[in-house]
């Protein structure tokens, strides 16, 4: 059994260094750290947010941040600017910014001030700013957050729009369909016994399945919901999470974009490390929690692990297969041309638009998908409908 620890060690260098690790325990999380070349200054464990300590909203945090980046792109100090920001958040948000505004001022970097354990800003986007931060490229960072967090409410705000017209077909075919099934065709079942004839097979079937659910809907629905909560819990820990993010990477159409997605953030946060000139075994440190993903975070320590013992970075990446294709043959093209860290953030902006892409080939598909599933289930009632109409026949016939 491993629990979440966070942690707060020195680099060889003497610059200090927060994060989170998960392992059995403390002193186990102790040893991990040391064996990363990190000296641990304080390990303990990692505030579980509580029910009511959720992430702000994708488009919540992009307004605050893309207009923390520009704010500071014009010149204006950090502290500022996020003063600012308050402004345009609410709710947990705005008291996190507001916290952090003092945090900064006890010197402090921007993603340790943000993060306070209560969840406002999710894991990803204090790993993208605390790889920016040590890189000393924080414009950079902000700029890399607010486009990923635009990118992210678009998709969210697309996938809405494209599910909201299935999902009142859905509504009212379910009404429909519970009203036939336990209305309509259960009269017509009746009189069929009554004829002394057979009822037919798909009359039969849609007897069964919504009498079932006539009969027994309270019991249904709170199985389903305690499925649902035995589910979101075990997904909260982090265990469950990876488990489920590698689920998430190996299925055909959502996969890829999950690893695009992931791709261009890890290639943007070692492209900054490398050209700020952090070592190549830090950059990746960073790069695995700036990808907040925890299946690819995986693969990345692996290909750490590799690197560690000699091997190239494209070879490491390609055997864990850490980044995407795409992404790994501009890696493969600056490696081998001594331009490493630029064509790492080719590679992120590549991913990002393949990425792009592939969201809006999968957007458009949903909705045309989810139409044709409900018209074949709706098809269907209509025919256990129409062989109850036609199987009658008069006595003697």
């Amino acid at each position: 059994m491993t629990a979440e620890y966070r942690y707060r060690a020195a680099r060889m260098d003497g610059s200090l260094l927060t994060g989170r690790i998960e392992a059995g325990t403390s002193a186990q999380a102790g040893a991990l750290l040391v064996e990363r070349g990190l000296h641990p200054i304080a390990v303990e464990p990692a505030v579980d947010r509580g029910p009511g300590r959720r992430a702000a909203g994708r488009r919540e945090l992009a307004v605050v941040f893309r207009g923390i980046a520009a704010l500071t792109a014009a010149g204006v100090p950090l502290e500022a600017a996020i003063g600012a920001a308050e402004r345009l958040a609410r709710g947990a948000l705005r008291d996190c910014l507001e916290r952090s505004r003092g945090r900064l001022r006890r010197g402090e970097g921007l993603a340790q001030s943000l993060d306070s354990g209560e969840g406002a800003v999710p894991p990803v986007v204090l790993g993208m700013l605390r790889a920016g931060d040590r890189a000393g490229r924080l414009d950079a960072a902000l700029e890399q957050v607010a486009s990923n967090l635009e990118l992210e409410a678009d998709l969210a705000s697309r996938l809405r729009h494209a599910l909201a017209y299935p999902a009142v077909l859905a509504v009212a075919s379910s009404a429909s369909v519970l009203i036939i099934g336990t209305v309509v065709v259960p009269k017509f079942a009746v009189l069929i016994a009554d004829l002394g004839q057979e009822v037919p097979p798909a009359t039969r079937t849609l007897l069964a399945v919504t009498g079932l659910v006539a009969n027994h809907w309270l019991v249904l629905s709170l199985g389903a919901l305690l499925l649902l909560s035995v589910a979101t819990a075990w997904v909260r820990r982090p265990e469950g999470r990876r488990r489920w993010c590698q689920l998430l990477l190996a299925t055909p159409t959502v996969g890829p974009v999950l690893h695009g997605l992931a791709t261009a953030r890890v290639c943007r946060a070692l492209s900054g490390s490398l050209q700020a000139g952090a070592p190549l075994l830090v950059a990746f440190d960073a790069a695995a929690e700036a990808g907040g993903d925890p299946a690819v975070g995986l693969r990345l320590f692996a290909a750490r692990e590799r690197v560690a013992r000699g091997e190239g970075v494209a070879r490491a990446l390609e055997l864990e297969r850490a980044v995407t294709p795409g992404a790994l043959q501009l890696i493969v093209v600056g490696e081998s041309s001594g331009q490493l860290a630029a064509m790492l953030g080719r590679a992120g902006d590549l991913a990002s638009q393949e990425t792009e892409r592939a969201l809006g080939t999968l957007v458009a598909l949903i909705e045309p998908l989810l139409v044709v599933a409900l018209g074949g289930f709706v098809a269907f009632v209509a025919a256990a409908l129409l062989q109850a109409i036609y199987s009658l026949r008069p006595a003697g016939a």
